[in-house]
């Protein structure tokens, strides 16, 4: 058996901190390489209005609730009486929470008060983005989560 120096204690933990460097540098580009860490272009400028558009949305009284059957998203929106409410323009971004390069804007269409695209989405974690706008033009924002799991 021959004789642990420490040239070998050396080499085994530089070799050991070595495969640790190398995964860190390799998980920290995947990460910064898919994520597109933007949410707004400047976090100053849209804190400014942030709570008067909050206001103003809870002030709607809207409710949302979404729907995703394989083929199929649905969005609906209820008022505070519980009734289809008005929406006067809907803007609505699909994709993933990590990367943007699933990201697409599927066409709606109201059918018996109720949103509907047709969209086929894989399994896995999705985000909805909603955008939608009042007969008297108030902003509606929400993100809404969607775990597909078949």
């Amino acid at each position: 058996m021959a004789e642990i120096t420490g040239r070998h204690v050396f080499a085994v933990t530089a070799g050991a901190f070595g495969i640790i460097i190398a995964v860190n540098l390799v998980m920290a580009y995947q990460a910064i390489s898919t994520f597109p860490g933007i949410e707004v272009a400047n976090g100053y400028v849209a804190s400014q209005d942030f709570d008067a558009r909050k206001q103003a949305q809870l002030a709607l009284g809207w409710q949302l609730t979404h729907d995703y059957r394989p083929g199929l998203l649905s969005l609906n929106f209820t008022d505070r009486g519980g009734l289809p409410a008005v929406v006067a323009d809907l803007e609505v971004l699909v994709g993933r929470a990590t990367e943007s390069k699933d990201d697409f804007t599927p066409v709606f269409n109201r059918q018996s008060g109720v949103f509907v695209a047709d969209v086929t989405l894989p399994r896995g974690k999705w985000i909805v983005v909603v955008n939608a706008k009042a007969a008297d033009g108030t902003l509606f924002n929400q993100r809404l989560d969607l775990l597909v799991r078949e």
